[in-house]
């Protein structure tokens, strides 16, 4: 759970700072905070380079300000990444959309709620535990087979595809799984990387609006009324699960 805090912390700091948009076919070179502020501007021309916390001249864990500037790049690119699939996967919650076959192998169907929190607390704890070990599956795979780590200069938002050592009959890329975007220019993946930063930061603006507005009455203006009311922890996820079943010593 400090984990979890401490990840929490810096990658919402990071929704403040900038990414670079140069990406080499093997590697990219580690950057700096001038790198930052030049692409601050084509990110969004209007406001700019902004770090209040001073993250991006930091020295993580005693590394350099590059390797540092590494994580903190990889931290919004993939939490972006994520806040996208959350801001989605809320409206589909919302709208009451669910597979059509039963959510476990009893015929237990996937819960109709209002909005994804009432989802996540209905779900079993066994499918929670499943969801955080594939999550930290996909962690471990990212960190221990890239070309060259992102705070070592490698590719920010780089998934290695998974090889026919690991998938029988051949390799799998979660990244580009149909092969779209292997043959494009290095010029037209800088600026997808642009509109992939700018689309994440909004997502996570996005997603923590529904979730105050469910949360805190009235502060979100735009959502009152469109979103229903939760009385539980957004920020504990296993609050209704796991965590009452543990004694404690108190």
């Amino acid at each position: 759970m400090k984990l979890a805090i401490v990840s929490l912390l810096a990658t919402t700091a990071a929704a403040f700072t900038t990414s670079s948009p140069r990406v080499a076919s093997t590697t990219a070179l580690n950057e700096s905070t001038d790198d930052l502020k030049d692409l601050a501007k084509k990110l969004n021309p209007v406001v700019p380079y902004f770090d209040p916390l001073g993250l991006s001249t930091s020295n993580f864990w005693g590394t350099t300000q590059e390797e540092t500037i590494g994580f903190i790049r990889e931290s919004e690119v993939k939490h972006g990444r994520i806040a996208m699939f959350a801001f989605v996967g809320y409206i589909v919650h919302a709208n009451g959309i669910t597979w059509p076959w039963p959510m476990q192998l009893d015929g237990t169907p996937f819960p109709k709620v209002d909005s994804a929190p009432e989802a996540w607390d209905a779900i079993p704890d066994s499918a929670k535990l499943q969801i955080f070990a594939f999550i930290g599956f996909l962690e471990f795979w990212r960190e221990c087979n890239s070309e060259k780590h992102y705070m070592k200069g490698g590719k920010i938002g780089e998934f290695p595809a998974f090889d026919a050592s690991v998938i029988p009959g051949g390799a799998l890329n979660l990244y580009d799984p149909f092969g779209w975007h292997k043959n494009r220019s290095e010029e037209a993946k800088a600026a997808g990387l642009v509109k992939e930063i700018n689309n994440g930061r909004l997502a996570m603006l996005g997603i923590f609006g529904f979730l105050s507005a469910q949360t805190i009455e009235g502060s979100v203006p735009a959502l009152k009324g469109v979103v229903p009311a939760y009385s539980g922890e957004v920020m504990a996820p296993f609050t209704k699960a796991i965590l009452p079943a543990i004694p404690t010593p108190f």
